[in-house]
């Protein structure tokens, strides 16, 4: 029999429908492993508590239950809340804060039977493209310890690609999903805006904000989503009046005569040589599957990062607003009085990135600046969307790159944000669109690193965009493959 740490979310749930394993014994097994964590992924465990996840499902599993779901081993993103676990959106800010429930999609995935790992590490309050933000450890990447996971879900990626979980939970602003996945050759999924609720995730940008699985295949991937996503309407204003989908069940469906939109602004200047090479080779796989790969246009896709990087700060500093050491979180030790402490509390609590798009974004929301800057900002926005839609009306699913480069090394953009954002370049425009969007890997690329091929479609169709990952990874092995010394 294979290693337990090699078997897909879809094989392990299936040894333990056989009793190969029981729920128990798979879970210590995960303990035991991720006791030894270097990649800096864990920010909070607790194994008492995965153990009692773990003995609850053995039950139902005695019982008679099949959920597809039941007894696998999952560890959630700290961006979501949870009862169980330190909730600190890899910020001092929230260092030990303990929330008084779940979020929505942590109790869906536990009422799915999953037995939770514990919190992952992730850039403060997701900002970031490289967990380097983080306010405890930077998270390190399984194929090359010298370099970034991604970001800001990037101990979510690392953690799937070293075998030390079979899923993770992450969240995508616009790319933290799809980049992470990327960068450590794993596959990883944003669903539609308002597919997922936001219920209990800790809020950076809400008009872009969304939960997402990332796991080893796009089978994989089709059955988490299928148990995170359906409507919260009570307690998420933004989700969607939607029922939940059996994303597994199209997955094997002729991909034949598919049309596969490839942006012309996504392959221009600053796409890195070695990127494009396995993009291109991606895409002649899917011609031979059948599909037809037709030229498509999104002319306003390069205002992508100035839009986004107004629109988020903006939304940042609204929500972030409510840290001010009154209620809940981090408050200064020292303070003269009432304004002195939220001064000093939140010096003290925010880290450097945190900071800048607080500032940032109350700049362009000012009196004077707010039309110039955050009303133009929302118009470019819905052109951008309006530009999608106008190339979905020639191709059905949309194909390029997710990132510029592979994974750079660690420290080689702290002087520089900037560098940071434009590594989003591809990303962030189907987020301000609001569209489904995934990686997959598809090669490798300089000093061995993985690439990723990233999948939009439009709105609702993540059932199109999962089966034309699964025909692809039918086809090819670079998802099987897993980074050097990882037994």
């Amino acid at each position: 029999m294979s290693s337990p740490f090699d078997w897909t979310v879809a094989g392990t749930a299936a040894a333990l429908r056989r009793k190969d394993i029981s729920a128990r014994e798979l879970a210590q097994q995960y303990i035991d492993r991720i006791g030894n964590d270097t990649l800096g992924a864990f920010l909070a465990r607790d194994a008492s508590v995965t153990l009692a996840h773990a003995d609850a499902a053995d039950k139902r599993i005695a019982s008679g239950d099949a959920a597809p779901l039941l007894g696998v081993p999952i560890a959630h993103k700290d961006i979501f809340v949870t009862k169980d676990f330190a909730s600190t959106a890899g910020s001092k800010m929230l260092e030990g804060y303990r929330s008084p429930f779940d979020a929505t999609v942590v109790a869906k995935l536990a009422s799915a039977g999953c037995v939770t790992l514990g919190k992952l590490n992730c850039d403060e309050f997701a900002m970031g493209s490289s967990n380097e933000n983080s306010a405890y450890k930077p998270a390190k990447n399984p194929w090359d310890p010298l370099r970034v996971p991604g970001g800001s879900s990037g101990a979510s990626a690392a953690l799937v690609a070293a075998r030390m979980a079979p899923a993770t939970t992450g969240t995508d602003t616009g790319g933290s999903i799809r980049q992470p996945a990327s960068f450590c050759g794993v596959t990883g999924i944003k669903p539609t805006y308002g597919r997922a609720s936001r219920y209990g995730m800790i809020a950076f940008a809400s008009s872009l904000d969304q939960a997402g699985p990332i796991a080893r295949t796009a089978e994989d991937c089709a059955l988490l989503l299928s148990e995170m996503c359906g409507p919260d309407l009570d307690r998420d204003s933004t989700s969607l009046d939607m029922p939940a989908e059996d994303f597994t069940k199209s997955l094997n469906n002729s991909i034949e005569g598919l049309r596969i939109g490839v942006p012309k602004e996504f392959f221009g200047e600053g796409l890195a040589a070695d990127v494009r090479s396995a993009i291109d080779s991606a895409l002649a796989e899917f011609t031979k599957l059948g599909a037809k790969v037709v030229e498509v246009s999104v002319p306003r896709a390069q205002l992508g990062i100035p839009v986004y990087y107004i629109i988020a700060p903006a939304e940042a500093s609204s929500n972030l607003s409510r840290f001010d050491g009154v209620k809940f979180g981090h408050r200064a030790a020292k303070y003269v009085d009432l304004l002195d402490m939220y001064k000093k509390t939140r010096a003290e609590g925010f880290g450097d990135e945190v900071k800048r798009r607080i500032m940032i974004g109350t700049y362009v929301l000012s009196h004077g600046y707010y039309d110039a800057y955050y009303l133009q900002a929302q118009k470019v926005r819905r052109m951008i969307a309006d530009d999608f839609q106008n190339a979905f009306k020639s191709c059905d699913v949309m194909v390029g790159p997710v990132a510029p480069t592979v994974a750079w090394h660690l420290g080689d953009h702290s002087k520089d944000p900037l560098a940071d954002y434009l590594a989003d370049f591809y990303t962030l425009p189907g987020s301000l669109a609001g569209l489904p969007g995934m990686s997959i890997p598809c090669g490798f690329g300089e000093g061995g690193m993985p690439v990723g091929l990233q999948l939009l479609g439009n709105y609702f169709k993540e059932a199109q965009l999962l089966n034309a990952a699964h025909r692809f990874q039918q086809a090819t092995d670079f998802h099987l493959q897993k980074p050097r010394g990882v037994r």
